[in-house]
């Protein structure tokens, strides 16, 4: 069986000022496209289906683009199975299975084997079989992202009284979750199984989480990996990765960049085929174009602002976000925002500062002494940039101007 795991598709979402439906749209239909290429049987979907940022009719408008985009893929006899992570919302999926299992009521108790050529979205814990067309049989482990309504489901764990509390009662009721499973009569122990979770594993490879805080971020151990299984298919961080050295677990990381802290990021899908014996070689990573993203500092507009076209070949398709420093007296603001609006058409953030105002605020910052205004600056810059990758490339370009501009 080949079974194509991605994840994180947050259709509908946006960035700033920008709707990102059509960005989206267009890597759901490459990795629909992938699917036929590859002759793969299961298409995962590892949790963030949809974004919380959806409104109903646009909920609506991703359904109606999933059924014509996968529409080949399922009736040649393919599968599609997805879980829910922790930015769909939860009523609306737990709707939408609830009407997907009324249209084609063939499994409703876990454990059974399932027909091909569906549609299956777990809102809630659960395991299916699956066969592919040769015949061969694999099982899956569903584990929608932890929360309470989906696991806490006995009366003592559904009392806590911190976050701390409620998160120790949910990564247990996972792992019981799991036991359980493994235990159900109906449950094959000689059949290849594939876990799939949306899940925060200790080790991942974390320069940001997206839209959620580390407080509220469940932290999963290798512990609840466990080694007999074919593969672990995981979503929930966006970087496509081996979070412990078990080579079997992987994020396939999202579909496309979703912020600016994945403006480095190679997007990609995870390739992998399980045979009766278990999984055949290492899983492959089928890389996805993904929109570029800028962050874009412009502090001399009338030298600067010439040279955006050669500098951003692509600034016609890139989400910038840019930082306008300008001059009154000297530079015309209006023309400039124009000017920066038809080279960047997609930008979803911009700060515009008069440099006087700059400099009155940079003054003005408590604890900072006389000082010259060069260390002012730099000062200023330090403690806004913490934290930042870039941090020191942008202070010592920083330095550069301010050499210039004083000399």
């Amino acid at each position: 069986m080949k079974i194509l795991h991605t994840a994180d598709w947050h259709l509908g979402d946006r960035m700033g000022r920008i709707d990102r439906t059509d960005d989206l749209r267009r890597a759901v239909e490459r990795v629909a496209d992938i699917c036929h290429q590859e002759a793969v049987d299961v298409l995962l979907v590892a949790g963030d289906l949809f974004s919380e940022l959806s409104r109903p009719d646009a909920l609506r408008d991703s359904i109606e683009h999933l059924q014509a985009t996968f529409e080949k893929f399922l009736l040649g006899g393919g599968s599609v199975v997805a879980i829910t992570g922790n930015h769909d919302n939860e009523t609306f999926c737990q709707t939408l299975h609830l009407v997907m299992t009324l249209a084609a009521p063939t499994a409703s108790r876990p454990g059974d084997l399932c027909p091909s050529g569906r549609f299956y979205l777990a809102a809630n814990p659960t395991f299916l079989r699956l066969v592919e067309r040769q015949g061969q049989q694999v099982q899956f482990l569903l584990l929608p992202y932890p929360t309470p309504p989906r696991y806490l489901q006995e009366e003592q764990t559904q009392r806590y009284a911190s976050l701390e509390e409620k998160n120790r009662h949910l990564m247990a009721a996972y792992a019981r979750k799991v036991e359980q499973f493994q235990r159900d009569p109906r449950f094959d122990p000689s059949l290849p199984t594939v876990l799939t979770a949306h899940i925060h594993v200790q080790g991942a490879r974390l320069p940001t989480l997206f839209r959620i805080s580390e407080e509220e971020s469940l932290i999963f151990g290798r512990e609840h990996m466990p080694e007999s299984l074919a593969y672990v298919a995981l979503g929930h961080i966006h970087q496509a990765h081996c979070p412990t050295d078990q080579r079997h677990v992987r994020y396939s990381g999202s579909i496309e960049r979703l912020d600016l802290g994945e403006r480095h990021d190679q997007k990609s899908l995870v390739l992998v085929e399980i045979g009766p014996e278990g999984r055949r070689g290492e899983p492959a990573c089928v890389p996805l174009p993904a929109t570029p993203i800028y962050e874009v500092e412009i502090t001399r507009p009338s030298e600067e602002v010439p040279r955006l076209r050669e500098r951003y070949p692509d600034a016609d398709r890139a989400l910038v976000r840019y930082r306008l420093v300008w001059k009154a007296g000297v530079d015309d603001r209006e023309a400039l925002l124009r000017e920066l609006d038809a080279i960047f058409p997609r930008w979803y953030h911009r700060e515009v500062i008069e440099a006087s105002r700059l400099r009155e605020a940079v003054a003005a910052l408590p604890g900072q002494g006389a000082g010259s205004f060069r260390d002012s600056v730099l000062r200023y810059l330090e403690a806004q940039l913490e934290g930042d990758e870039d941090r020191a490339d942008l202070l010592g370009l920083a330095e550069a101007l301010l050499l210039e501009e004083t000399s």
